[in-house]
């Protein structure tokens, strides 16, 4: 999946509530995210509401237990992933399945995993040196932003997973194709009409800012450089989190021979609501961060369509997005969660 935006914006003459339909997600596909590649500047899309739309009758009864992927803490998600059990006549050594393990990870656009089952843990874990397996299951992801995956996608999957398993004298169980597919595209849909991200613009009233200048404000609010040119983000609470925040600017001031006397006049401050786990508080770190970065920069707030945003149109938004975490929930893709972060990637 392309990392790609979609904004939730304010309803009315303060708030228009954005939401992306599974038409808005499609064409989205082969466009590159612009919060990431280049800051400041948004791709935009408005629907009159988030309310929650049918759900296909035959979706339950695709939905499974994901109990087999679950096992042991593992990686794989029998709720996003399409698995494949693998079964071995004796144990095999970690040391021999890691040679045979595809070379790359993926089928298509989509993440492809091979997890054995540890003889001794009883837990499913990556291939490692010094242990024992006495199965294997291997899965490639249903959908993530790039689309639902398709047949060629499939294939490719099977073609990989049976390099692994024919060496190991091993015998794949693979789910039918069309079963796959049709639930990597209800998948697709779902995840179309419930991917949004928040975001803000900050314009100056008066002189421009140099970069130095944003970075010394941001830091107060707890922002650090971030890996892209013009990036700056609040990190997330645990290890390898996503960031709760993003403050992005013109990556060509921040590369600048001397940025000292690049200027900048506007500023985006974004976050990635399937990314963001509630317990973070990412919208009230957006709303405090908005008003104090405006007050300190002298800037003026808008949404991306140029419309002025005001502190009072945060509550409205915020009520749209509890509701957008309450269907992310009930679907067991939690916004911040393991899944969930797959999923919207």
């Amino acid at each position: 999946m392309s990392t790609l935006q979609v904004w939730l914006l304010v309803l009315g003459a303060l708030v228009v509530a954005g939401v992306v339909a599974h038409g808005v997600w499609s064409a989205r596909r082969s466009a590159v995210r612009q919060v990431a590649a280049e800051p400041g500047e948004a791709a935009a899309s408005r629907e009159p509401s988030l309310d929650r739309p049918a759900e296909p009758a035959d979706l339950a009864a695709t939905r499974i237990e994901p109990t087999l992927a679950r096992r042991g803490g593992p990686r794989l998600d029998a709720l996003i992933d399409a698995i494949a059990a693998i079964t071995v006549e004796n144990p095999v050594a970690g040391e021999t399945a890691a040679v045979h393990l595809p070379p790359a990870r993926r089928a298509g656009t989509k993440p492809l995993l091979v997890e054995g089952l540890n003889a001794e843990s009883g837990e499913w874990e990556l291939p490692m040196p010094g242990q024992r397996y006495g199965e294997f299951q291997a899965g490639v992801q249903l959908a993530n932003r790039s689309g639902a995956l398709n047949e060629i996608e499939y294939s490719e999957f099977v073609q990989k997973v049976q390099s692994f398993a024919e060496p190991l004298a091993a015998l794949p169980d693979f789910p039918d194709m069309l079963d796959v597919v049709a639930r990597a595209r209800e998948l697709d849909a779902f995840a179309g009409q419930h991917d949004a991200q928040l975001a803000l613009r900050l314009v100056s009233r008066g002189p421009a800012w140099s970069p130095g200048y944003v970075q010394q404000h941001a830091a107060r609010h707890g922002f650090v450089t971030g890996a892209l040119p013009g990036r700056l983000v609040l990190p997330g609470l645990d290890e390898g989190a996503p960031p709760v925040l993003t403050l992005n600017f013109d990556a060509q001031a921040a590369l600048a021979d001397d940025p000292s006397q690049a200027a900048l006049r506007e500023l985006t401050l974004a976050f990635d609501v399937p990314q963001t786990g509630s317990a973070a508080a990412p919208f009230a770190a957006w709303c405090a961060a908005g008003e104090a970065l405006s007050t300190e920069l002298d800037a003026a707030l808008y949404d991306d369509g140029g419309q002025p945003l005001h502190p009072t149109s945060f509550a409205a938004i915020g009520q749209e997005l509890e509701r957008l975490y309450a269907r992310l929930a009930e679907r067991d893709l939690a916004a911040g969660s393991a899944a969930a972060r797959r999923l919207f990637s």
